[in-house]
């Protein structure tokens, strides 16, 4: 999971021009089906009546997702129990790995003799898309009419979800999953730090930026950050891409763009590294695991904190009211703040599950306006802002963290995870910037391997486009 200095304005694609007015709805809660009545009424012409789980027989649903965390185990646990209560006869096996873990061992799984029933795929082409061409998940657009998620979630949502018939292209076709969470990559920060240091919380980019060496001059480490699972430098750097190119850093991820040989590219590369070397970062960063550096940062070590929504919950168990939460300021005050973020993980049925129907009734399960609240309650960002939400301290981190959902989905303020570009882009992403933080490359070759894999593959798109016409 994935912010201007380019002297020209790409055009936007219809995709990201339609994220202002479906993730408005979305971030206000006006979306329709969200006002508590229940999903999967009718469904529309040729659709068929909503699965009755308690009619199934005794089943046991596998489930596989990442949701390890505080906030999103406790929310999972919590709806898998009440799913159980609900429907006696079925039991949920649950397997739950972290999102390093998951990736390496998913597709195995799936494709195996004895697959899960559901399973939390990450969009895109690494993962989504090649699941689809080799045929391990199930389409889900039949259950899409019958449970009303065609009204309840805006298209732009659902189209991340969404494989094209020959499985070359994501964000249109077929419906292959749901997403439970929102997120966005923010900014946290320990108020006890700031305070100490004599630094108010940013309210710009420029705040932010100027407060680093301040922070550094007075003793404090202005940035806690550990790179050891190689995707949280994704995250950073895509905060900096998304700063400098803003609309065109989306266009590229969703195969629409200019591509990474640019200059804003490269500003971000050269700001990341610099950040480095002016000590902002910790020593060593690339061998200091994710939760290693989370944790050293509610001990006090660090005043920023540049990560997820997914993560809140965690963060403030321990720090309690010394938490806090931004988007990225925009690097212009009258900009639009942008970063990455967008949707959870989907949620997904495999294509040889023998319980599919029970499997789609717990996706609606643990998707419908009760189980936002449920979210709610344990911290988390659900995709579709429920009646829990209005309840939140806007003071507190939890309140940050809706508002600042709110503002950048009103103002199409959110740019996919890079990983999504191409099928090897996670891979070649997090070795380039490993690279580049420990000082054994420039960003002119940084920018180069990215465009190396990205322009390679747009051409083989490009390639089969032809082919097919």
């Amino acid at each position: 999971m994935v912010p201007r200095t380019g002297t020209r304005r790409v055009r936007r694609s219809m995709l990201p021009v339609t994220l202002v007015a479906s993730l408005t709805l979305l971030a206000t809660g006006c979306v329709p089906g969200t006002d508590g009545s229940q999903a999967g009424g009718a469904a529309g012409a040729g659709s068929t009546a909503v699965p009755d789980p308690a009619r199934a027989g005794n089943v046991t649903l596998t489930v596989w997702d990442q949701e390890t965390r505080g906030g999103t185990n406790g929310e999972i646990e919590q709806l898998n129990k009440e799913f159980e209560k609900k429907y006696p006869n079925v039991r949920i096996k649950r397997v739950s790995r972290s999102f390093s873990d998951l990736k390496t061992t998913l597709k195995l799984a799936i494709s195996g003799n004895n697959p899960p029933d559901v399973v939390q795929a990450n969009q895109g082409y690494p993962d989504m898309v090649s699941f689809v061409q080799a045929g391990l998940l199930a389409p889900l657009d039949t259950y899409a009419g019958i449970y009303d998620w065609n009204t309840r979630y805006p298209t732009t949502l659902l189209n991340l979800n969404r494989v094209s018939t020959d499985g070359h292209h994501f964000g249109t076709g077929r419906l292959y999953g749901i997403s439970q969470t929102g997120e966005f990559v923010g900014i946290y920060y320990n108020k006890d730090v700031l305070a100490k240091a004599g630094v108010q919380p940013p309210k710009t980019w420029a705040d932010f930026t100027t407060s680093l060496g301040t922070l550094k001059q007075r003793g404090e480490l202005p940035i806690q950050f550990g790179n050891l699972d190689k995707y949280p430098a994704i995250h950073t750097f895509g905060v900096l891409q998304d700063q400098l190119g803003g609309a065109q850093a989306r266009d590229t991820v969703l195969g629409r763009g200019q591509g990474f040989d640019n200059a804003y590219t490269k500003d971000a590369a050269a700001t990341l590294s610099d950040w480095v070397k002016k000590g902002y970062l910790p020593k060593g960063a690339n061998g200091l695991g994710y939760d290693d550096a989370a944790k050293k940062f509610t001990g006090g070590d660090g005043a920023y904190l540049i990560t997820g929504t997914w993560l809140q919950a965690d963060l403030k168990k321990p720090m309690g009211g010394k938490l806090g939460l931004i988007p990225p300021p925009p690097a212009k005050t009258d900009a639009t703040p942008m970063t990455t973020g967008g949707q959870g993980l989907a949620w997904s049925i495999t294509s040889r599950s023998h319980h599919p129907e029970v499997a789609a009734a717990y996706l609606d399960f643990i998707t419908n306006p009760h189980a936002s609240d449920v979210m709610t309650e344990h911290g988390v960002l659900p995709a579709l802002l429920d009646r829990a939400a209005a309840k939140i301290d806007p003071e507190s981190s939890e309140g940050q963290m809706i508002a600042g959902w709110r503002r950048l989905t009103a103002g199409d303020g959110l740019v996919p995870y890079l990983d999504y570009a191409t099928p090897s882009f996670y891979d070649t992403t997090s070795k380039a910037l490993q690279d580049l933080i420990a000082g054994n490359s420039d960003p002119e070759e940084f920018a180069a391997s990215l465009q190396k894999d990205y322009g390679g593959f747009m051409k083989k798109q490009r390639d089969n486009s032809a082919g097919s016409k």
